[in-house]
């Protein structure tokens, strides 16, 4: 993989930049190609700003700032992109795009899930047991080696990590390549359903042992750990206060405002590669 320049590196993304925009544009403007009868069509640049401004805020969809798109057409966009997959699609395009640029390392991958509050409660939505038995909704993430994400999903809070490694596994948004590649999991994944999942899978396991404390090796850097970065990349769409915690009922719009803020993470290393 290319090294990376950390003085490349972009601010807080609150706003489509010029150069994402180039590529997305070319995605919306293919599946929604414009009218040429009747009402001009919203500007679609301006619905992106509009979303990402709720989504990094947190701000109810009719308070949010008037210079941006009017609430309910950002709403009825919005919904209608995460319906039809165009998130999930950008995102797989900018994971592509930075797989050209040497910027995907695929031989080592980690799974994890993190807990969060779903206050309306809604679909894929179950006790939370870290919050006092609250509504409650998980995300369970694969990353590869730095941590970029590469698959999602969401049920609710009460399912252990276990049980959603095959479907965590199973929605990563592009095709996998031909290698050997390694899955790294902590000892919440050392039973049968998790070694089975990763087995079925075609990786390689890494999973630590119930019991099994940490090694000399470990400590000597023979065998760095490597399940931290997917706890990194929790951390970072958590930095997005609707997704920190969730507000929507309807589970896909929260999965599709997850996908976009996976996108963006790819949009960061590609500026930083580029």
């Amino acid at each position: 993989m290319q090294s990376q320049n950390p003085t490349n590196v972009l601010p807080t993304i609150w706003e489509i930049p010029e150069a994402l925009w180039c590529i997305i544009s070319e995605i919306l403007y293919n599946a929604y190609p414009s009218n040429r009868r009747g009402r001009p069509r919203c500007c679609f640049r301006l619905i992106l700003d509009t979303i990402i401004y709720r989504f990094r805020s947190g701000v109810q969809w009719n308070h949010l700032p008037k210079e941006l798109a009017d609430d309910s057409t950002a709403h009825r966009w919005f919904q209608r992109w995460c319906n039809d997959g165009t998130f999930e699609r950008i995102w797989s395009i900018l994971i592509l795009k930075c797989q050209e640029l040497g910027g995907v390392d695929w031989q080592w991958q980690s799974a994890d899930g993190r807990m969060g509050k779903a206050r309306f409660g809604g679909e894929k939505v179950g006790r939370n047991p870290t919050d006092r038995g609250k509504p409650g909704t998980k995300m369970s993430v694969v990353t590869e080696a730095d941590g970029g994400p590469l698959g999602i999903t969401i049920p609710g809070a009460n399912v252990h990590d276990t049980k959603l490694l095959a479907e965590t596994l199973d929605a990563i948004v592009v095709d996998r390549p031909q290698s050997t590649q390694n899955l790294c999991l902590d000892k919440g994944y050392d039973n049968p359903t998790g070694h089975a999942a990763v087995k079925d899978a075609g990786y390689v396991p890494h999973i630590r042992r119930i019991g099994e404390e940490k090694s000399d090796n470990d400590e000597n850097g023979k065998h760095p750990a490597r399940r931290w970065v997917v706890e990194r990349t929790l951390g970072w769409l958590s930095k997005w206060r609707a997704i920190l915690v969730r507000y929507d009922k309807n589970w896909k719009n929260y999965l599709g405002a997850l996908q976009l803020a996976c996108a963006i993470l790819w949009f960061r290393r590609i500026h930083r590669l580029s």
